[in-house]
């Protein structure tokens, strides 16, 4: 089977590798249908953060069950599936609490693999969400935003929720790639009246505001701190999403709160100290970390999806062929694509 693999920083290549098979009577074998690139798959691509050279990559997709490990009972061979990057098992004290992308039973070698054609999956019983019928039950537009639930519209919900996003709420976004795009989707979804979007891409910045998005901001740093209190009558927001992961977000997301507000943080951390002073003094919460996609997808996203009430999947502006992982890779990298496609088989 061919798969994407990582040869060293801005080089991607396809390369075959045996078709997996079980390991454990808890996984399941995935045909991938399609999968795509990540905003944090960036990071290692361009050297920012360490990943091993000539290794198999990706971590979102949807596909068909071909195999699945005897103790796997909620999903059989032929069922349709979300594939999430989280792999809960369904009945740790992380998983029992919501929190399954903190699942304490989670195997090894689950971050990977998904941007190539067959993909075995671990704690397949409970983690896979199943989808109703088969993906040519679907449109084309329908797929993609299936999609997004294996992990951008899930982490953006999460970072919603971290945040506790409520009906009435003024809410600040910070970051405009697919993850911010889709905590736009999650604020609204969630009864926010008020979105403000930290956007300076003209395209994205139309984007925020075809999902919900009420003002935008281009600014940065103490700059972009003044504008939101302005547009907030000084009084700065009830809930922030942080979804970009540098010192300069994290800062500035702080920020803008209003005293009691809560940032709810999913975007990666590129620095392992930060002080955290600033939230004493307006006794501002700071929560979030890996979404728990199996949980939300289950209780909220998918039938969100199914019903049409969110369209995710138009953050995918840019579709490849598997073959085409290289130029994949790089429309991101260069800002030509919000999120990239990948086409894995029909």
């Amino acid at each position: 089977m061919k798969t994407a693999t990582f040869i060293e920083p801005g080089k991607m290549e396809l390369r075959e590798y045996p078709k997996p098979q079980i390991q454990s009577e808890t996984d399941a074998i995935i045909k991938i249908v399609r999968a795509c690139v990540c905003g944090s798959d960036l990071w290692w691509y361009r050297g920012i953060s360490q990943r091993p050279h000539n290794t198999p990559v990706g971590h979102e997709a949807i596909g068909i069950v071909e195999e699945v490990g005897a103790q796997v009972k909620n999903v059989q061979p032929g069922d349709f599936v979300i594939v999430p990057f989280t792999h809960g098992c369904g009945h740790c004290a992380a998983c029992l609490a919501g929190f399954d992308g903190d699942c304490l039973n989670e195997g090894d070698e689950t971050n990977g693999g998904y941007q190539g054609e067959y993909l075995r999956f671990q704690n397949a019983h409970w983690a896979l969400v199943k989808i109703p019928g088969t993906p040519s039950d679907y449109t084309d537009d329908q797929l993609n935003d299936l999609l997004t639930l294996s992990d951008v519209m899930a982490t953006g919900y999460h970072a919603a929720t971290s945040a506790e996003v409520k009906a009435g709420d003024t809410v600040v976004v910070f970051g405009d790639g697919a993850v911010g795009l889709c905590g736009v989707i999650a604020a609204k979804l969630l009864g926010a009246q008020r979105i403000i979007a930290m956007s300076r891409h003209e395209d994205r910045q139309q984007l925020a505001q075809e999902f919900g998005a009420t003002d935008i901001v281009p600014e940065r740093g103490e700059q972009a701190v003044q504008r939101v209190l302005e547009l907030t009558s000084g009084n700065g927001a009830d809930a922030i999403l942080e979804c970009v992961g540098t010192e300069q977000s994290v800062d500035t997301a702080i920020k803008v709160g209003r005293p009691g507000a809560v940032v709810g943080r999913v975007g990666i951390p590129q620095k392992a100290e930060m002080n955290t002073n600033n939230l004493f003094w307006k006794n501002i919460g700071l929560r979030g970390g890996i979404a728990s996609v199996t949980t939300d997808d289950q209780k909220v996203l998918l039938d969100a999806v199914l019903k049409g009430t969110i369209h995710p999947g138009k953050v995918f502006t840019k579709r490849f062929k598997l073959a085409q992982i290289q130029a994949a890779y790089e429309a991101m990298d260069q800002r030509k694509a919000i999120k990239s496609l990948l086409i894995v088989s029909e």
